[in-house]
Order: structure tokens, then C-alpha cells, then sequence
């Protein structure tokens, strides 16, 4: 696409505007204008908002689409070219399909490239997005060899692993910070042993056995980490929920940028609360929190009453 001296190969879409809007997220996130504004016979052309930045146009500029066919004209063999309309900006949020992305309308495309309006590939938009995979293989099994199927997980396969990786680092970090909390509470629970070792020792001699007094520090080093664990729950469900207006305002008020877009695939932080996640990272904090008590109430048992009040 070529607009005033400014050349950006870019990925070009013929879509039936009517039935965009129910597979992809680009009627939901138009800056200007809407799908609708893409009419057949009118050669406008709805343009990603990095593009649009890049080539410097607005709503109702006019830009060259150049495609790789040639014409063969008095003048020499020259590319085929025709001049769009601008009608729409779109932003989608992950840079690769705003600064890469234009559709027109399918006729249009159609006409462009001398080619019959049919349709050459078909969308489909699943309830769940983590079935793609399967509906994907069962598609490719269906058809057989003369479609090509693909779905998200392939055409960002790199991505998609990237995530993955990183979800599993996280996972390690986090138990890592747990861990860290845990040795907190190994040495609060050594100094409480270390200051109450005098009414340990008188409990004992009055009958209180080893496994007793184990029982208590135990108890005591689990509500420390209940209670650690429950706060430390409800904030994190409560900022997963509240992400993408927290970073914003952060952003807004200290002028930074967490997420540039020219950077990563996107531009915000997106956030999903998966309960099971949840249900494991505060099971693997408790579970810290309680062999945590094990060494001071150890400790605790191995006072003896005769060493400790033998000078009270």
C-alpha cells in the first residue's frame, strides 16, 4: 500500500462485512468508522491504526493498493494498481494485525485481482478457543487432502509455546516468593520457642507431652499461614480482575509504558482468572506455610524443664 511516498507491504483481507463481525474482533475494536462502511463497488478500505500511523492517512484519504500481478500496457509490463478509499481504522490490540492488516470488501478483492468474487478460505469462531486444536484435526480428517485447516495454535505456534513456558516459570516463581514467606514464619515461630522456652518448660512438667507442645507451635505456624494465604488470595483475584484498569492508570499517572506495542505482540495486559490456577497456587502456599512450623515445633518439643528452670 503506497500513500504519499510512504510504501508498506501489508496482508490484505476480501470480507463480507455482514459476517465479519460474527469471527473476528475487528467490528468490536474500530477507532474510526465500522465494517459496514465497506461497500462493494466503492473500493474503500478499512486499514489497522499502526498502518494508518505508518502511512500517514486519515478517514477519507486515498491510498494505491499494489499487487504483485502485472499489467502489460504501452508503456511496459507495470503492477497492477488501484486507488482505495479509506473508510474505517481498526485496533485490535496485538501490533502484528495493526500494523500488517487491511480489509476490503470481498467483491472488491475480487476485482482487484481479476478474479471471480468467490470465496477462497472460510473462518470459524469457537465457543471455547483451547478446542481449536481438536476441531482443527477432526475438520482435516473430514475434508481430506484438497483443504488446508489450520487454527491459532499453529499460525502462532511460537507464541502459543512461549506462553506456555512462561506460565510454568511463573509458577516456579511464585512458589519461590512462597518459599521465601515460609522462612518468615520458620524464624518468627524460632523466636517465640526461643522467648516462651520458661512457660514451655512449666507446661511440661505439669504434664504437657512432646507431642503436644508440637501441636501448638504446628497450630499456631498454620493460622499465620491461613491468614497469609487467604490476604494473599483475595488481592491477587482482585487484581487479576481489576488489571486492565490498574495498569492504565499506573501508566497514566507515572507516563510509562508497560507494554509497547512495537515491542510485543500486544498493547495491555490482558488478564484471565482460572480458578483452578487459584485453587493450587494458595493449596502449594499452605502447604509451605505448614512444613514451615515443623523445625520450630520440633525446637519446642526438645525443651527440657530441668536445663530451663534450673536457675528461674
Amino acid at each position: 500500500i503506497n500513500a504519499d511516498r510512504q510504501v508498506s507491504g501489508t496482508l490484505l483481507q476480501g470480507v463480507l462485512p455482514e459476517f465479519e463481525s460474527r469471527v473476528s474482533e475487528v467490528a468490536a475494536n474500530m477507532k474510526f468508522g465500522a465494517l459496514t462502511d465497506l461497500k462493494p463497488g466503492e473500493f474503500g478500505i478499512i486499514l489497522g491504526a499502526e498502518l494508518a500511523s505508518y502511512l500517514g492517512v486519515m478517514m477519507g484519504d486515498k491510498v494505491t493498493v499494489i499487487t504483485p500481478q502485472i499489467n502489460s500496457t504501452p508503456a511496459g509490463i507495470l503492477p497492477r494498481m488501484k486507488r482505495f478509499t479509506v473508510v474505517g481504522v481498526f485496533q485490535v490490540g496485538m501490533y502484528e494485525y495493526d500494523r500488517n492488516m487491511a480489509l476490503m470488501h470481498l467483491d472488491d478483492a475480487g476485482k482487484l485481482f481479476r478474479i471471480e468474487p468467490a470465496v477462497s478460505g472460510l473462518r470459524l469462531k469457537l465457543d471455547d478457543l483451547f478446542n481449536a486444536p481438536r476441531i482443527t484435526q477432526s475438520l482435516a480428517d473430514t475434508l481430506g487432502d484438497d483443504y488446508r485447516v489450520s487454527d491459532w495454535t499453529r499460525a502462532h505456534s511460537n507464541f502459543f509455546k512461549a506462553v506456555q513456558t512462561e506460565k510454568r516459570a511463573m509458577f516456579v516463581i511464585l512458589l519461590l516468593i512462597v518459599a521465601v514467606a515460609a522462612f518468615n514464619i520458620v524464624s518468627t515461630l524460632v523466636m517465640v520457642v526461643t522467648d516462651k522456652r520458661g512457660d514451655i518448660a512449666i507446661l511440661k512438667t505439669q504434664g504437657l507431652s512432646n507431642g503436644s507442645v508440637m501441636g501448638i507451635f504446628i497450630v499456631l505456624g498454620c493460622v499465620i499461614g491461613s491468614i497469609g494465604t487467604l490476604l494473599g488470595t483475595v488481592g491477587g483475584v482482585a487484581l487479576a480482575l481489576n488489571v486492565e484498569t490498574i495498569v492504565p492508570a499506573i501508566e497514566k499517572t507515572f507516563g510509562v509504558n508497560f507494554m509497547p506495542s512495537d515491542v510485543y505482540y500486544i498493547s495491555e495486559v490482558p488478564s484471565k482468572l482460572i480458578w483452578g490456577d487459584v485453587y493450587w497456587i494458595a493449596c502449594a502456599a499452605f502447604l509451605l506455610s505448614l512444613l514451615a512450623t515443623l523445625y520450630p515445633a520440633w525446637q519446642a518439643a526438645k525443651v527440657n524443664p530441668a536445663e530451663v528452670l534450673r536457675y528461674e
